[in-house]
C-alpha cells in the first residue's frame, strides 16, 4: 500500500467544559483549549502502526477548517504523519460539504485507504466517513475495533449493537475508527520539534470549486437541564421504597 490519508478535525478538548452563549447562538470557544478529535487521533495512530509494520509508505493528514487548524496538523506530524494538508476556510461546514472536500483531496492524492474517526465529539453527527465512501463509490467499514490488511483487501472487526462483526472490504476504501481500536501514542518534545520541518501545505477552499452551501440552520442552542441533587439512603429497603415511590419499580 503506497498511501494512507487520515482526516482529522479540530475540536474543543474533551477535558474542557463547554459553555453555551447567553444568546443561544452556539457555544463559546474563546480561550478554550483545542485538540485533535480523539477518534481521529485513534485513526492516525492506526495508520502509524500500519506504516511501522511496513504496510504503507506515506501518511497524509488532512484537515478542513480555519488557519488555526495548522496546530492540530502539526500534532499529527509530531505523532508521525509524513505530510499534512489544510483546506482553509473560515466557514463552518456541514458533513456533506466536508465529504465533498475530502473527495476532491482523495481524487488528487489517490490514497489506497482513508482513515478517520467514527464521529467528532463536538457535533457527534457520525456522517462524514459514510458520505465520503458513497461519493467516492468505494467500500466502507465503520466503527472499526481491529484492522488487518491483506492483498488489496482490509479485514475489519466492527463494534455493533449485537457484539462484534468482521467484514472484508476491497481497497481503496474508507474505514472509521472506534474507541477500542488502539490507544494513541504520547507525543514527545523531539517529535514536536521535528514536525516543524515536515511539509504542511495550505490550499483555499474556494480553489476547489465545490458546493459547500449549508442545508440546515441552527435555530437555538441550549445547555441541558441541570440534574436534581442526589439523595442518600440508609439501607437497601429504603432504596427500594424510594424507587417504588418514583414509579421506577
Amino acid at each position: 500500500m503506497r498511501k494512507i490519508m487520515v482526516c482529522i478535525k479540530r475540536v474543543v478538548d474533551y477535558n474542557v467544559r463547554i459553555r453555551v452563549r447567553t444568546d443561544g447562538s452556539g457555544v463559546t470557544l474563546d480561550g478554550l483549549k483545542m485538540s485533535v478529535n480523539p477518534f481521529d487521533e485513534i485513526a492516525l495512530e492506526e495508520a502509524l502502526r500500519i506504516k511501522e509494520r511496513g504496510e504503507t509508505d506515506d501518511i497524509l493528514a488532512v484537515c478542513v477548517g480555519a488557519a488555526e487548524c495548522q496546530q492540530q496538523l502539526r500534532t499529527a506530524l509530531a505523532m508521525g504523519a509524513d505530510r499534512a494538508l489544510l483546506v482553509e476556510t473560515d466557514r463552518e461546514l456541514e458533513p456533506l460539504a466536508i465529504a465533498r472536500v475530502l473527495l476532491a483531496i482523495v481524487e488528487r492524492e489517490a490514497p489506497e485507504l482513508v482513515l478517520l474517526g467514527k464521529q467528532a465529539i463536538d457535533d457527534d453527527q457520525n456522517q462524514t466517513g459514510q458520505m465520503l465512501a458513497a461519493l467516492w463509490n468505494r467500500p466502507q467499514a465503520t466503527f472499526a475495533s481491529r484492522i488487518a490488511l491483506g492483498a488489496g483487501v482490509a479485514r475489519v472487526t466492527r463494534e455493533v449493537d449485537a457484539g462484534l462483526e468482521t467484514i472484508e472490504i476491497d481497497l481503496p476504501g474508507v474505514i472509521t475508527a472506534d474507541l477500542r481500536l488502539n490507544e494513541p501514542r504520547y507525543v514527545k518534545l523531539p517529535e514536536i520539534l521535528k514536525a516543524k520541518r515536515k511539509p504542511l501545505d495550505v490550499i483555499g477552499l474556494e480553489g476547489l470549486a465545490i458546493d459547500t452551501q449549508p442545508q440546515f440552520r441552527t435555530v437555538h442552542t441550549a445547555a441541558p437541564e441541570p440534574r436534581p441533587p442526589g439523595t442518600r439512603v440508609a439501607s437497601a429497603a429504603e432504596l427500594v421504597a424510594r424507587l417504588r415511590q418514583r414509579g421506577v419499580l
